[in-house]
């Protein structure tokens, strides 16, 4: 039988021709390079695709694994006052529970012991009785309070040296910009006379001298280590002094050791609480800011709340410290930190860590803080407040809630008139004593970053106040803490600034062992029990003046 023709498509016919094989073998080795080129460019895509998958993994996983293990932000390192003052704020407004009288602030009283009876005038005054035809130049650096302790120094030095004192040169400063003179701050004569038989004080070299050096440059120049001992200025200076007759010591802030033979701190007791009497002007007016801010406190028996506020824009700057302004705020600071202090804050071994000089207290308190922590102590909103600053960072933004909280608040700019203080403007020195006069006779004294301002004024306040400095200093290490808890409530918060006030009340009245005086705990800060003898005397100028300033109105 014949077979039928395969009419399936799919069937193939034997084929004798060879060139079919020989194109078909050529098919199949061309199909196994596209599959090895397909299979290279598949592991390119794998090899791409892995780094993708790999950091969506990191993000997806790590993220969450790496907030587990991340350090919480410790109690205190960040400011967020503002926010608890924007929760609290209704019931800072309504409390008025737990109200303080000024007259009643204070609890503690001193009780002085039995002391040894205070040498009389004579034997002080035989330290400086010979007349010295040496001389000691010095220039007093710094601001109106670091100049008050060159001047003290030196008196004491002079003393120890036995040497004739030329009114102390003042240095201009770059930061504070003022061009005085020691006559346009102090009473030059009632400098003079007050030493007079303690130390000779005279204005200018006697012209022998000035012909002989010709320029006050010419004459010889020492640079004496801080802190130097009385032994120091008597083994290393004196034969220098000796040898030329007169001699020039700059910079001389902080150029002297605390701790002194008793005779030579009698020395600085009396140049610091006697002999430093401010300028007729500066006391003329600030008579006046004394008067006008007692009449505003008529509320309160004539009583007021002194603050001194460090919030200028170059302390905060220097500070380090962030607050709640942002990415303007750090670009600000950064700048003001570059224009003030060149390249002081971007040195390799300096390490700036806000949130560390936070928890340690080193940040200056905003207007806000200081309210609430008054608040809280007690005082109410009918308290007068006399707020001592400079031109403060950010004024009107900034000094806001404080008004909210105190709105009797005053200022030397409130209270004088434009052209009584004219004279003053520009001269930042005595502007500040102007502050420091009216702080001095409150009732209440707040100091919030410490420094030569609150140092000596809190001495001055013991001197006048039967021992007590009547003055809150805040724990800042503590309201740091507080102030980062936002959930804190408003009567948790009193109860701890009540304690604060207890404390300051009770710290007032302390007086340091000799032994222990120190930089920070020295006769200017703390009279007694150095200054005793000044302290007891009855006539003494500062206790006249304050009879002058509160009584003559």
């Amino acid at each position: 039988m014949t077979p039928k023709p395969n009419c399936n498509a799919n069937s193939i016919i034997p084929s004798t021709d060879t060139s079919f094989h020989s194109r078909r073998k050529l098919r199949r080795r061309g199909s196994f390079a596209e599959q090895l080129l397909r299979g290279r460019r598949n592991l390119v895509r794998y090899l791409l695709l892995f780094p993708l998958l790999y950091i969506s993994g990191l993000i997806t996983c790590v993220g969450p694994i790496s907030a587990f293990f991340r350090t919480p932000t410790l109690p205190g390192s960040v400011y967020k006052s503002h926010q608890i003052f924007d929760k609290l704020f209704q019931q800072i407004q309504d409390d008025n529970s737990s109200a303080i009288q000024l007259s009643d602030v204070w609890k503690y009283k001193r009780k002085l012991k039995e002391q040894k009876r205070c040498v009389n005038a004579t034997t002080r005054r035989q330290l400086g009785m010979l007349e010295p035809d040496r001389y000691l130049i010095v220039d007093a650096n710094g601001g109106l309070n670091q100049q008050r302790s060159s001047i003290c120094n030196a008196v004491a030095v002079a003393g120890l040296l036995g040497a004739t004192l030329i009114i102390p040169r003042f240095e201009f400063h770059n930061v504070w910009r003022d061009p005085s003179e020691f006559s346009d701050i102090y009473d030059e004569e009632h400098f003079v006379n007050t030493l007079k038989g303690h130390v000779k004080v005279i204005r200018e070299l006697p012209e022998e001298l000035m012909e002989k050096h010709n320029n006050i440059s010419n004459i010889t120049f020492l640079k004496v280590p801080a802190w130097a001992s009385a032994n120091y200025y008597l083994e290393e200076v004196q034969p220098i002094l000796e040898m030329h007759r007169v001699i020039r010591i700059a910079p001389f802030a902080n150029r002297l050791a605390m701790n002194l033979p008793p005779q030579i701190q009698t020395l600085r007791c009396l140049a610091n609480y006697e002999a430093l009497r401010f300028s007729a002007p500066i006391l003329e007016l600030a008579k006046q800011l004394v008067s006008r801010m007692t009449e505003n406190s008529s509320i309160s028996g004539g009583n007021f709340v002194s603050v001194h506020l460090r919030f200028e824009e170059d302390m905060v700057a220097f500070s380090c410290c962030v607050y709640d302004g942002g990415v303007a705020e750090r670009l600000k600071m950064d700048s003001i930190r570059e224009k003030g202090w060149g390249d002081k804050f971007k040195r390799k071994d300096r390490v700036i860590e806000p949130g560390l000089n936070r928890i340690n207290g080193k940040c200056p308190m905003t207007p806000l803080e200081v309210g609430m922590m008054l608040r809280g102590m007690g005082f109410t909103n009918t308290t007068p407040i006399y707020l001592a600053s400079g031109k403060l960072y950010q004024a009107e933004r900034n000094l806001a809630p404080l008004r909210k909280m105190f709105p009797l608040l005053e200022t030397k700019e409130s209270l004088a008139k434009p052209d009584e203080l004219a004279s003053f403007q520009g001269y930042s020195s005595r502007l500040a004593a102007l502050d420091y006069m009216v702080c001095m006779f409150s009732e209440v004294f707040v100091t919030t970053q410490g420094g030569n301002f609150p140092h000596f004024l809190m001495g001055h306040r013991r001197f006048l106040y039967n021992g007590h400095a009547k003055t809150i200093k805040p724990d800042k290490t503590k309201l740091a803490v507080l102030l980062h808890n936002t959930s804190i409530s408003w009567s948790s918060f009193k109860d701890e600034m009540k304690f604060m006030l207890a404390e300051s009340d009770r710290k007032g009245i302390m007086v340091p062992r000799p032994r222990k005086s120190n930089r920070r705990n020295s006769l200017y800060s703390n009279p007694l029990p150095e200054c005793r003898c000044l302290w007891e005397a009855q006539n003494s100028t500062l206790k006249l003046t304050h009879n002058v300033l509160i009584q003559d109105h």
